[in-house]
């Protein structure tokens, strides 16, 4: 799913493809000084779809580039359509900014809790308190389950009996076990953080749900928010039904493979996905990744819907901007540096979140 996945030779001449690489983060190697920052490479972005923009030039003027419509569907911003795309709806500036900040907090301290799973569960564990550990400067270390003179200062972060288990330590204890044990920084793992799974678990080894896994509800004023946004996806007198959610993190570099979202068993509900953090570009293809895909920016706060015809489409994210210039969370900024704790400022920084709703059954 991520960057670092396997793509083979005939994927990489698709113009889905192309598209992602056009637009992913490469540095200039020119300087031959290592001592020297590397550069990102300029990439041309005068293609990619700005709906911020066209909103602003709609507000003006009530114009709108060729094939894009606009409808009232009682938010703040119109929702834009995409005359070539049925079933794809971009809600620009749909979260307010206490939304957004409530949702990255969540999205980091209780999202990633067990019985969430995340992709760290393979090889560690579920995790417990994974964002105070990292506030604590806590470290990981794996340790035999017979071991138990070393308790003191430790927190448990696994829930399962095996031969090994791992343990927060403070980071002086670390320092003293650390040449015997493997260990890693809660820091370490918090940036290595990909995806954390809410409500019905999805299994990734069966690309499949998995009802008889533990979980938690997704919380309430989270769905009613995913139910308001859905709505002019909806059929005619239905009401959206949040049963589970994909919570991808993104950091520098970090890309979203093109994919497809097929699990669900009904297509003419929406998958209502919503953007925190710093800016991103969407590729929107069509059904085969030999169609060259739509590139936009997708904004903090912005909401995506994909319902009918539109789930049959591929899509992925293929860069995010990290840097102040094109980041564009000067207002998140804002928002965070009033408050005491300086550890959700950092990370969202330098970040992306995208929260993917969906109605399972």
């Amino acid at each position: 799913m991520y960057g670092s996945d396997k793509v083979s030779e005939d994927a990489e001449r698709t113009a889905f493809r192309k598209a992602e690489k056009k637009y992913k983060l490469y540095y200039d190697d020119s300087s031959k000084s290592s001592r020297k920052k590397k550069q990102p490479k300029q990439v041309d972005l005068s293609e990619v779809l700005d709906f911020k923009s066209i909103l602003d030039s709609y507000n003006q003027n009530g114009q709108l580039p060729p094939g894009i419509v606009a409808v009232q569907c009682g938010f703040n911003s119109p929702v834009f359509l995409l005359e070539n795309h049925p079933g794809f709806y971009f809600i620009p500036g749909a979260l307010s900014m206490q939304e957004q900040s409530q949702w990255i907090r969540e999205s980091l301290t209780s999202f990633p809790q067990p019985p969430n799973r995340t992709n760290h569960n393979a090889f560690y564990g579920p995790i417990d308190d994974l964002f105070n550990a990292v506030k604590e400067k806590k470290v990981l270390l794996e340790e035999e389950s017979s071991i138990g003179s070393l308790d003191l200062g430790a927190s448990s972060c696994t829930s399962n009996e095996d031969a090994h288990r791992w343990k927060f330590y403070e980071e002086d204890i670390a320092t003293l076990r650390g040449k015997t044990c493997k260990s890693v920084k809660a820091g370490v793992l918090l940036r290595k953080l990909r995806w954390c799974t809410l409500g019905l678990q999805f299994d990734w080894s069966k690309r499949n749900y998995n009802v008889s896994l533990p979980h938690k509800k997704i919380p309430d004023a989270l769905c009613q928010l995913a139910k308001r946004l859905a709505a002019p996806a909806m059929p005619i007198g239905e009401e959206f039904q949040p049963e589970a959610a994909i919570v991808n993190y993104f950091g520098l570099g970090d890309t979203l493979g093109g994919h497809l979202d097929d699990m669900e068993a009904d297509w003419s509900k929406p998958i209502v996905s919503m953007s925190l953090g710093c800016k991103a570009i969407f590729l929107l293809g069509g059904k085969s990744r030999e169609d060259p895909p739509l590139a936009m920016f997708l904004r903090s706060g912005d909401a995506v819907l994909m319902a009918g015809e539109a789930r049959e489409c591929f899509h992925g994210v293929p860069r995010i901007f990290t840097d102040r210039e094109n980041a564009e969370i000067a207002s998140l900024d804002l928002q965070f540096s009033h408050e005491d704790d300086p550890f959700f400022l950092e990370y969202i920084r330098n970040s992306r979140i995208n929260i993917n709703i969906r109605q399972v059954f």
